[in-house]
């Protein structure tokens, strides 16, 4: 129990600041990634994700748990949530959502379609994004105002990350980084087709960005 005690209080202190994100009708969670997460699959989920490589399956189950608790609270249980073709999670009817993970974290964002269009989320380490990365993720559309200067970059790529997972299954279009502006002073972006999408982030302990859509 005492090794799981380190695991449950960085959950907490994250789930804190992540809960101040969601929009009305959102639900949000987290989970540490843990030995054994992989097993945490559903045999359709299993079979629908590629990946054989042990950190990617640990991930996707400790994510696709937290989403399976979350839409088990607006009476949905034991939801299956495949992986489809385009690497996006599948839905249950009527719902909306968004899976992400780093090396120690994964989270999950669920909404009605009735209540939002779509969902992005995106978790990161809150440390400087490597310079080389840097270099290809900010464009001359983006302002990067108001902001942490070593953690601006990082949570510009997390902020494109998630914008990018709330406008594909909407438009369809594969987005590179300089395909979306963002203001991270308004909290909004658009992309080149002229998807607006809002969004809200937390730096620390983890830096979480929630993107979504509004319905019209």
């Amino acid at each position: 129990m005492s090794g799981q005690a380190p695991l449950r209080a960085a959950e907490v202190a994250l789930l804190a600041e992540m809960t101040k994100l969601a929009p009305s009708g959102v639900r949000i969670g987290c989970r540490s990634i843990r030995n054994g997460d992989e097993n945490l699959l559903l045999p359709e989920e299993s079979r629908s994700i590629l990946s054989r490589q042990l950190e990617a399956r640990r991930a996707s189950g400790a994510a696709r748990v937290i989403a399976r608790q979350l839409l088990a609270q607006v009476g949905i249980e034991n939801a299956v949530i495949k992986r489809a073709t385009s690497g996006a999670p599948l839905w249950p009817p009527g719902f909306v959502g968004s899976l992400a993970h780093d090396d120690v974290i994964a989270v999950a964002a669920v909404g009605r379609r009735t209540e939002v269009l779509s969902l992005g989320i995106d978790v990161e380490p809150a440390e400087p994004l490597p310079e080389e990365v840097a270099a290809i993720v900010q464009t001359a559309g983006d302002a990067l105002v108001d902001v942490d200067g070593h953690l601006a970059c990082r949570l510009l790529f997390g902020v494109k990350e998630a914008v990018y997972k709330a406008s594909y299954p909407l438009d369809g279009i594969v987005l590179g980084y300089e395909h979306i502006a963002v203001d991270l002073k308004a909290r909004n972006a658009v992309t080149t087709g002229g998807r607006k999408v809002r969004f809200s982030f937390c730096l620390f302990p983890r830096i979480v960005v929630l993107a979504d859509v509004p319905l019209p």
